[in-house]
């Protein structure tokens, strides 16, 4: 049977921390056997380390390790690595919750030795009746459609473990890994019914800082790794774009809000790796993301 080890980096994720982790040891799984989980909670200020320890003290798989100061996501992948233990490594981010047998179900693909990377399914729980709402609604449903043609990887991703570790500044640490896999020859997976919840952000500025982040990590990624996700292929993009919005004028107008928005992500993104010469691999917290997810999938 495989084993698995299951990572979360976590900085000040006191709110959904501990539902994340009950979810994570009341999945049922049939075809792999869980080992570990193990958060990674660095500069953390809250009482995330405390909810941590409080449920290893019940559960001897829920390991906590503790960085003093934060070095970036990728840092933090890197020292879970070191010591995982498991055939596959799952990482999954601290503000988001599974639903039942997303496990299961992320981890079946592995069946075929030829997979490398298998990618869960995102379901916000943002109401799309807000312009923010719609935003982060309309790019997870772009996102799965890509998927479906070409697999990609997002917030809960699964993986072979035959990488010691990934680059320590990275923003995009997802995308980098199905990078390095599918160079390394392995097929990447998407499991549209392992299904995890998200909250995207809330407000206009949190929303753009995380997006213009992202961008300038696939600007890197490119440079590094002559990779570039098909997210970013601009014509599979506006292919796609009429399934996932409905042509009444306030979708219509939201639409056009959203090109504006991720075309201006993408020239500060520009600006902030040729101009600047930053490469955002340590970034900002989106305070409005971090309230715990309530179990329920939002169909708007």
């Amino acid at each position: 049977m495989r084993t698995v080890s299951i990572g979360i980096m976590a900085y000040n994720e006191e709110a959904n921390i501990g539902a994340l982790l009950s979810a994570l040891i009341e999945q049922e799984l049939s075809s792999v056997k869980l080992l570990e989980i193990v958060v990674v909670a660095s500069g953390c200020t809250d009482n995330t380390e405390k909810i941590v320890r409080k449920y290893s003290q019940r559960e001897d798989k829920i390991k906590l390790l503790v960085q003093e100061k934060r070095e970036g996501k990728a840092s933090a992948i890197n020292l879970f690595l070191r010591q995982a233990k498991g055939d596959i490594i799952v990482l999954e981010s601290a503000d988001t919750l599974p639903k039942d047998k997303a496990l299961e179900n992320l981890l079946k693909p592995f069946l075929d030795e030829k997979i490398g990377a298998v990618g869960a399914c995102v379901i916000p729980v943002n109401s799309s009746s807000s312009f923010m709402g719609f935003y982060v609604q309309l790019f997870w449903r772009l996102h799965h459609r890509i998927a479906l043609l070409y697999p990609k990887c997002g917030e809960m991703v699964a993986f072979r473990n035959v990488l010691p570790s990934i680059a320590y500044n990275t923003a995009t640490d997802e995308t980098w890994i199905i990078a390095v896999l599918s160079q390394m020859g392995y097929r990447i997976g998407y499991a549209k019914d392992a299904l995890v919840l998200n909250k995207g952000p809330e407000s206009l500025s949190e929303l753009a800082s995380q997006r213009r982040r992202h961008l300038a990590g696939y600007i890197h990624l490119k440079k590094e790794l002559n990779f570039k996700p098909k997210t970013m292929d601009n014509l599979l993009v506006l292919r796609l774009l009429p399934s996932c919005i409905k042509f009444n004028l306030k979708e219509i107008v939201f639409t056009l809000g959203v090109i504006i928005l991720e075309v201006s992500a993408r020239i500060l993104a520009n600006y902030d790796w040729y101009i600047k010469k930053r490469n955002p691999y340590i970034w900002e917290m989106a305070k409005s993301t971090k309230s715990q997810i309530k179990p329920q999938i939002n169909t708007d």
